[in-house]
């Protein structure tokens, strides 16, 4: 599974990208997570897209770029120091879409 973590130029975004690698890691899950700006949508191959709450204004032009689930990252996402709350953030989107998350176990 690559979920790709956007924001506006990337930095929050690293952070959450990492502690989302972590949880997912700490769950048995072979995911990767990588950060990015909305740019980046188009030119990456990812099987699901988390955009920063502070994009929400921007949420149709990035599902408009992607070919796979965009959704905006809960507001209070930036205080998810494990990450485990994005993980199932992550997993709630990709069962909401019918989509068995790969690596899973």
């Amino acid at each position: 599974m690559r979920i790709l973590v956007v924001c506006g130029a990337g930095a929050s975004s690293t952070f959450v990208a990492q502690r989302l690698r972590r949880a997912a890691a700490a769950a048995g899950l072979d995911w990767d997570a990588a950060a990015g700006m909305e740019s980046s949508v188009a030119d990456s191959d990812p099987d699901l897209v988390l955009v920063g709450p502070h994009l929400s204004d921007r949420l149709d032009a990035i599902r408009d770029s992607a070919s796979v689930p965009v959704a905006v990252l809960p507001d209070d996402v930036f205080a998810d120091r494990d990450g485990s709350r994005t993980l199932v953030f992550a997993r709630s989107i990709l069962a909401a879409v019918g989509e068995t998350p790969k690596g899973t176990p």
